[in-house]
Parts: structure tokens; C-alpha cells; sequence
């Protein structure tokens, strides 16, 4: 049979012009709309490393580097040779009635990085990994109860979402899961409330909160830690968006000299091109729920390990490992803090800024001045957090940085960019804000007449 020829790049450049139009029609419009109203809608054509080119050519900075999935940098050909080589190697993958040789690869190479470690379950996404985590505390444990944090996100199918604190994800999607219950970041004696009932299975926590880059105490972890061997709860970290080196340690908890009973990892694990996820644990858990041959298949992913998702993971690694990307994120995330705090006595408007590695919050909050506290309260009363809009509308537009506000309502930015970062993007980063952060002090001005465009568009929606 003779196919005609298949050249899906060709397809991209003959249809990108109706990327919109396709999205209206088929997929999610009101995307398309938040696109166009901030002025988002540039059609990006092509991406390398850190960077990004819209269809006139233009050169961008991605700080958001798909949620955190592209730490080692867009189109790495050394992953892309890597993914070919699984094409063309005819691999007999996913037969199931069978054992997957790059799975064990990949997982050697992650519990060489977490020796405490013995066990992999591979997933297809970091939700699924949650899912994962859910289960097997309530199957190791014989409890049902699973504690999180408020702000927490981890993620949105129904167990995750039962586990994410966030009003605007979870409304009308309920009933959620039985039996979790939420206790305040950083307040150890709330956990300890939660845990004495010897009921809860789990206790997941991020980290580093990804919804407004919140930093635990230097008590809390090891605290949390402590409370879930005292009570027989399992210490659950969910390492989806801080694992992998993102904050300058290969897993984000190794800032506490914490160590977990699982560890869930995805997002960078992919490189950007094949979808994984990755449970570590160890064996005295794993053996308690794949505990006989006729449950060794109680849980799985029938696409879970995947050769070119094991590929991409392997490739993943060894490129971060030999690039030194961890101590990379380390030494700029650094350098980008320690440059945006210097402009805090500077710009009355931005209150903190913080995080670890290349994992970097910048918060604004209420001026004291009367002029600006004016317009603040205009926008906050239209719709809370609109100021960081303000922010990241023009550090797009204008100064050609992709960023995003770190969540619903929040007055804090978020900053992920890839790992590959050098000094002359961190100069690119610093000079940009200050001057999008110098004009937000200008009333009135550009940036304000953007506010007031975004209020009558609330507006209007409200009508």
C-alpha cells in the first residue's frame, strides 16, 4: 500500500494560521479569547533551548517553559536523537506479557539520585503519580484518611483534585473523594491535630507550594516528617514541579534533609516531548500492595513505560547530569533573586521576592502612596490579583518574557524558566522587570490604562 506523504511540520506551516480558528471551533474557545484580549496570540513557530520565536521572528524568553517541563530547554538534540533511536530500533514496546528493559534503566538511574529508594512505578503524568500515591498509602496503611496543605495543587483528576486547594478547580466538580482533609503550610500543630486520630494514610506535600512559590519554615518537613513516623501516617512529597534540579538540588526536599516514604516526579522527567510520571518508594511499601502474583498487576498505566517515554527520562537525566543543569539552577536562580530583592526599597509596589534555584516567586502587594493605593484598590475590587496582569502583559509585549501569575487571585509572578539559563538571560530578566516595575509606579500611564482596559472586560463578563 503506497501512503501519500506525511510531513505533519508541512501540515503545521499550511494550517498555523488557523490555529485559532481550529481551537474556536474544536477545542477550548474561551483559551483563544484570553489569548487575544491580553495580546498573547502571537503563533509561536519554533523553540530552541530557552527561547522562543513567534511568526515575525521574534525572540522570546520563556520563563514558564511549559509548567515546568522543559527544564533541559526546548528541542534538545540530544533528546531528540535519543527519541529517534527508539523509532528506529523496531523495539518490541509495550507487550505487556512482558518486562520493559528501558523502565529498568530509568529507574536505576533515578534511585541512584535517592538512594534511601528501591521501587519505581512509572505513570504517564504527575496527576497520575498522585492518583498512584493515594492508593498505595491507603492499600500499605489500611487507612483512608489523606492530609494536604491549603494552596496546595496537585493536580486536576478527581483523587489529585480532592488534594488541591483551589476553589476556582474545583467548583462544580463534586462530591470529591472521601476522606481528605486539609491542614495551613507550616503549621505543625494542625498537622499533629490531624494525624492523632491514626486514621490518615498520607500526608502529601509540595515542597516548595507551586501556587505562590510558599517556602516551608526550615521546621516544617523534617516536623512533618517526624509527626508521620509517630503516627504511622506516610510522608508523601510531591516533587512534580520542584524535583528533577529545578531548585538546585536534584529533589527540592534534600533542602531539609528530609526523606520521604514516596517521592512523585514528571513534568521535567519528560524532556518536553513524551509525557512520564515516576513514583519512588520503598520496597516495604511496594510489597504490600504488589503482595502476590495474582495482584502483580492491582495498579498500572497501560502506556506507563513506554519506550520513548523511558527514552526521554534517560536522556532527561544524563543531559542534566552532564551539563551540570542542578548547579546551574542553583548558581542563577541565585544571581536572579538576589538582583529582583535589590530593587525592593526601589518600587514601593513589590513586596518579596523568593524561592530556591530557578523556582522564584516575585510578589506585589498594596502601595502606601495615595496616587497608586487609588488605582490598586480600583483593580483589586474588580477582580483580586488583576495587578500581576499589569505585570506580565507588557514583560511579554513589550520587554518579549513568557511568565504567568502563580495562580487565581495571586499577587505573585512565577518564574520557571529552563535550567539552561545563562548570565546574559538573567541580565535580560532583571532589566526588563525593572523597567515594566518602574512604569507600574507611573499614574497615569500605559500600564494603568491597561488596568482599566482589563476592569471593563471583567466588567462586561460580569454583566
Amino acid at each position: 500500500m503506497v501512503y501519500p506523504n506525511l510531513d505533519v511540520s508541512e501540515m503545521f506551516v499550511e494550517r498555523e494560521a488557523q490555529r485559532s480558528s481550529m481551537h474556536t471551533r474544536h477545542l477550548n474557545e474561551q483559551l483563544v479569547r484570553v489569548l487575544k484580549t491580553i495580546g498573547y496570540d502571537v503563533g509561536f513557530q519554533r523553540g530552541t533551548g530557552q527561547y522562543l520565536f513567534d511568526r515575525d521572528g521574534a525572540r522570546y524568553l520563556d520563563l514558564l517553559s511549559g509548567f515546568g517541563v522543559f527544564a533541559i530547554g526546548r528541542n534538545h538534540p540530544v533528546m531528540r536523537n535519543a527519541l529517534k533511536s527508539v523509532l528506529d530500533a523496531d523495539m518490541p514496546n509495550l507487550v505487556q506479557m512482558d518486562v520493559s528493559t528501558l523502565a529498568g534503566i530509568l529507574s536505576e538511574k533515578l534511585l541512584e539520585n535517592v538512594p534511601y529508594m528501591d521501587k519505581v512505578f512509572f505513570a504517564n503524568s504527575g496527576a497520575e503519580t498522585v492518583e498512584a500515591a493515594i492508593k498505595f498509602a491507603r492499600n500499605a496503611t489500611g487507612r483512608d484518611g489523606i492530609v494536604y496543605c491549603d494552596h496546595a495543587y496537585h493536580g486536576l483528576t478527581y483523587g489529585a483534585l480532592s488534594l488541591t486547594d483551589d476553589t476556582n478547580f474545583r467548583t462544580g466538580f463534586g462530591p470529591l473523594l472521601s476522606g481528605c482533609t486539609t491542614v495551613p503550610f507550616n503549621d505543625l500543630e494542625a498537622l499533629e491535630k490531624a494525624l492523632s486520630s491514626k486514621q490518615v494514610a498520607g500526608f502529601i506535600v509540595e515542597p516548595i507550594q507551586g501556587k505562590g512559590v510558599n517556602l516551608p519554615t526550615d521546621e516544617f518537613l523534617s516536623g512533618a516528617a517526624a509527626l508521620c513516623r509517630k503516627y504511622g501516617t506516610l510522608f508523601i512529597a510531591d516533587e512534580i514541579q520542584t524535583g528533577l534540579g529545578r531548585t538546585g538540588k536534584f529533589l527540592a526536599i534534600e533542602h531539609w534533609n528530609v526523606e520521604p516514604d514516596m517521592i512523585l516526579l514528571a513534568k521535567a522527567l519528560s524532556g518536553g516531548h513524551v509525557p512520564v510520571g515516576a513514583l519512588l518508594t520503598q520496597k516495604s511499601i511496594f510489597d504490600k500492595i504488589f503482595n502476590r502474583m495474582d495482584r502483580s498487576l492491582v495498579h498500572g498505566s497501560t502506556f506507563g513505560k513506554n519506550d520513548l517515554a523511558m527514552a526521554a527520562g534517560i536522556a532527561t537525566l544524563e543531559i542534566m547530569k552532564h551539563e551540570k543543569l542542578v548547579e546551574n539552577a542553583a548558581k542563577r536562580g541565585a544571581e536572579l533573586r538576589l538582583a529582583l530583592q535589590n530593587m525592593i526599597p526601589e518600587f514601593e509596589l513589590l513586596k518579596e521576592v523568593r524561592g530556591k534555584g530557578l523556582m522564584i516567586g516575585v510578589e506585589f502587594g498594596p502601595p502606601k502612596s495615595l496616587r497608586l493605593k487609588a488605582s490598586w484598590n480600583i483593580l483589586e475590587s474588580a477582580s483580586k490579583g488583576l495587578f500581576c496582569q499589569l505585570i506580565t502583559v507588557p514583560l511579554f509585549k513589550e520587554q518579549k518574557i513568557l511568565t504567568q501569575v502563580s495562580g487565581h487571585g495571586s499577587h505573585t509572578i512565577k518564574l520557571l524558566p529552563p535550567l539552561v539559563v545563562t548570565e546574559d538571560d538573567g541580565k535580560w530578566i532583571e532589566n526588563s522587570f525593572r523597567t515594566v516595575i518602574a512604569d507600574s509606579h507611573k499614574v497615569p500611564g500605559a500600564i494603568w490604562s491597561l488596568g482599566k482596559t482589563l476592569v471593563d472586560n471583567a466588567v462586561r463578563k460580569s454583566a
